[in-house]
């Protein structure tokens, strides 16, 4: 098989394994947290029920009341009538957490109840986060052939010098970064949920794309939310994508600045090799088997008269 298939065959399996990591977390998560859950919800409507049979509301019975309803709402349960029957640790929504912990924008909103979710969070983090960082480095060291080697060779071959050739790739790398995977998604959450204007949706896709994850603007939590399976997983695809492009686009900044000599200035690590020189070692790589050195003709014993000298060393 060519190296090059092996290099994607590789890559696919990761992908894969990535995805069954999310279906594994998924369930997992689904099975500890939903008992819980269906637990504060009953909680939550006696509390309600009960508040509701009082003749007389005192300052500090009202107050105890909404602590513990805000408290159930940060747990994702609400006391509304339209909210009681969405659960927040179905299959879909479970794996939607999942991959919030694992690529670290973590919006909180659900977040686990009982203490084995809180510590099968923890496991589930520690292996899952270095392995998505491994799987998004490959991934864009796969596409750094096409979408930054390849057009900068091209702006060079058009007549650019390689400084000026990676400014303008890296513009419009920027450019096209920033409607995919910023306006374009924005418009799309702008028109899916209904109280997001196009101003917090870009807020979101900023927040979400930097893994911030501040939680204030969470997609798919709306009541009544139609195909709500089907858009969390669709907004999963998109974190996975957007920040592969962004890890893209800081290695592209990384490379520019090599060729600009900023990395040497600043005394920083250059960014492996030369911009034309990428990927020669891949982290899905190509064949394992190191090259065969070429075979050399033998050489000649030295005459014993001769002495080096460093006009014999210079002419060599």
């Amino acid at each position: 098989m060519h190296s090059a298939s092996k290099s994607w065959l590789l890559l696919s399996g990761f992908v894969l394994f990535y995805i069954i990591y999310l279906l594994f977390g998924a369930l997992v998560f689904s099975s500890i947290e939903r008992p819980a859950e269906d637990e504060l919800r009953r909680d939550t409507q006696r509390l309600k029920e009960a508040f509701l049979n009082q003749s007389c509301v005192s300052a500090a019975t009202l107050e105890l009341f909404l602590s513990r309803v805000l408290a159930a709402n940060k747990h994702g349960v609400s006391v509304l009538r339209n909210s009681s029957s969405r659960s927040n640790w179905d299959l879909a929504s479970s794996m939607f957490f999942a991959n919030t912990l694992v690529t670290t924008v973590g919006y909180g909103h659900p977040t686990p109840l009982s203490d084995a979710g809180k510590a099968f969070s923890i496991a589930y983090a520690l292996i899952g986060v270095p392995f998505t960082m491994l799987v998004l480095t490959a991934c864009v060291q796969r596409i750094m052939q096409p979408l930054v080697l390849a057009p900068v060779g091209l702006l060079q071959r058009s007549g650019l010098k390689p400084r000026p050739a990676t400014v303008v790739h890296f513009l419009l790398l920027l450019l096209a970064v920033v409607l995919c995977c910023f306006l374009a998604p924005a418009a799309v959450f702008s028109a899916l949920e209904a109280s997001w204007t196009f101003l917090d949706s870009v807020y979101f896709c900023f927040i979400s794309l930097c893994t911030i994850g501040l939680g204030d603007f969470v997609p798919a939590a709306r009541p009544g939310q139609p195909y709500r399976a089907l858009y969390q997983v669709a907004v999963m695809v998109y974190l996975f994508i957007g920040l592969m492009m962004m890890y893209l686009l800081l290695r592209t900044f990384h490379k520019m600045a090599d060729v600009h000599g900023l990395t040497t200035f600043f005394q920083l690590p250059r960014c492996e090799a030369s911009l034309m020189d990428d990927d020669t070692e891949p982290i899905v790589g190509n064949d394992p088997t190191p090259p065969r050195p070429k075979d050399r003709p033998a050489t000649k014993p030295l005459d014993p008269g001769s002495q080096p000298s460093y006009n014999s060393i210079n002419k060599g």
